[in-house]
C-alpha cells in the first residue's frame, strides 16, 4: 500500500507487511515517557526494521535531541537508507531548564533542520513535520521555509502535526502538505469531526499518533498503576481517578470482545481499529518484544458490526471522556518562568 502524496514525493512506499504501522520514538527519547536504556532503544529500532516496519518517527524535542541521536545510531550502517522512511519534526524550542514552547520561525527551522540531519546521520529527511502550529509566527513564514527545504532536497515531503483544517488551508497557499499527524485512537477521536475528512479529501496521509493512547490500550494499565517522574501520563486526566476506572473497564471489555471474536488482545484491536479507519498507526515502543506484538495486527480486518459494537462498549463504560488537550505545549509568551 502506498502513502499517496508521500509516495509521489519520492520517499518510497510502505508495501511491507507493516505498511500501516510506524515506529514512534517518543517512548525512546525520554522527554515524554521518561528515560530509556540506549542499548535497548537501538535494538528496538533495529527489531522494528527487521520486522518490516520501515517508517521511523521522531522529533528533536524527544529527549532534547537524544531520540534523534539514537535513531541515527540505530540505522547508520544497519539499514539500507533508501528503504527506511525517517520522519522528524521542527517548530518546538526549549529553555535552558527544559521548558518547551512553540517556535516555528524561519530562523528556528533553518537551525533545526541542520541539527536534525547531523543527529540522524543522514543527508535528507523523508518527512519533515511542523510539530505544533505557532500562534506567534505567520503560517506563511513557516510554510515558505519548509517549501524551500523541499526544493533544496534536504527534505522529501512536508508534514504538519496538530494542525486544524483552517491552518492547513493557510499553509497550503505557500507549500504542499503531504501528511498530517494528529492524535487518534479509540479514546481520542476528535479528528473524526473534520481533520480526517479534510485529509482524505485532499489526498493527505494521516499518521496517527497515540494509537494505543500512551499505553492505556495495551491492557497492562489500570487503577493503581504508577509512572516515573517526568512521564507525561502523570499529567493525563485519563490516568487519574475517577476516569482511570472507566477507561480500565472499557479496556477490559474491549479485550474480551477481541479475544472472543478474533482471538486477539485489546492492543491488536486498538491498532487494527486505527488502521481500518484509513490512517497509519504510530506505535511507541521501549523494548524489542513490544515490536513483535505487531504481528497480531495483520491478517484480519474489523467489520462495520465491529465498529458499532466497539462504540457501544465505549458508550457504556466511559461516561466522562477527555481528549488529548493537556499535551499542547504553550507559545513562547505563555511559558511558565
Amino acid at each position: 500500500m502506498k502513502i499517496n502524496n508521500i509516495e509521489r514525493a519520492n520517499i518510497g512506499t510502505l508495501e511491507t507487511k507493516a505498511s500501516r504501522i510506524c515506529l514512534g520514538t517518543w517512548a525512546i527519547g525520554g522527554w515524554m515517557w521518561g528515560g530509556s536504556d540506549e542499548q535497548d532503544a537501538v535494538q528496538t529500532i533495529r527489531t522494528a526494521v527487521d520486522s518490516g516496519i520501515n517508517f521511523i518517527d521522531t522529533a528533536p524535542v524527544y529527549g532534547f535531541g537524544r531520540s534523534e541521536e539514537i535513531v541515527g545510531k540505530a540505522l547508520k550502517g544497519y539499514a539500507d537508507r533508501k528503504k527506511v522512511v525517517i520522519a522528524t519534526k521542527a517548530g518546538l524550542d526549549w529553555t535552558d531548564d527544559g521548558k518547551v514552547f512553540r517556535n516555528s520561525t524561519k530562523e528556528r527551522i533553518e537551525k533545526e533542520i541542520d541539527d536534525s540531519l547531523k543527529r540522524l546521520q543522514t543527508e535528507y529527511i523523508d518527512v519533515y513535520q511542523i510539530h505544533w502550529p505557532d500562534p506567534l509566527t505567520p503560517i506563511a513564514e513557516t510554510a515558505e521555509i519548509m517549501n524551500r527545504l523541499l526544493h533544496k532536497g534536504k527534505i522529501k515531503a512536508i508534514g504538519v502535526s496538530n494542525y486544524s483544517g483552517d491552518q492547513m488551508d493557510s499553509f497550503r497557499l505557500e507549500a504542499p502538505i503531504h501528511s498530517v499527524q494528529p492524535p487518534y485512537n479509540l479514546f481520542e477521536r476528535q479528528i473524526e469531526n473534520g481533520i480526517l475528512q479534510y485529509a482524505h479529501k485532499n489526498n493527505i496521509a494521516v499518521l496517527s499518533y497515540g494509537s494505543i493512547c500512551r499505553g492505556l490500550l495495551s491492557g497492562k494499565i489500570g487503577e493503581g498503576t504508577t509512572f516515573p517522574e517526568g512521564d507525561i501520563r502523570n499529567y493525563d486526566p485519563k490516568f487519574k481517578e475517577p476516569r482511570i476506572a472507566e477507561y480500565a473497564a472499557a479496556v477490559a471489555k474491549l479485550d474480551t470482545y477481541a479475544k472472543e471474536k478474533y482471538g486477539k488482545n485489546v492492543l491488536a484491536l486498538a491498532v487494527r481499529w486505527v488502521i481500518d479507519k484509513g490512517t497509519f498507526a504510530l506505535w511507541g515502543a521501549r523494548k524489542s518484544e513490544q515490536i513483535t506484538a505487531a504481528a497480531d495486527v495483520f491478517g484480519w480486518k474489523l467489520t462495520e458490526d465491529d465498529f458499532r459494537e466497539i462504540d457501544k462498549i465505549l458508550d457504556e463504560t466511559v461516561k466522562n471522556p477527555v481528549g488529548p488537550e493537556f499535551m499542547a505545549p504553550p507559545s513562547k509568551e505563555n511559558i511558565k518562568r
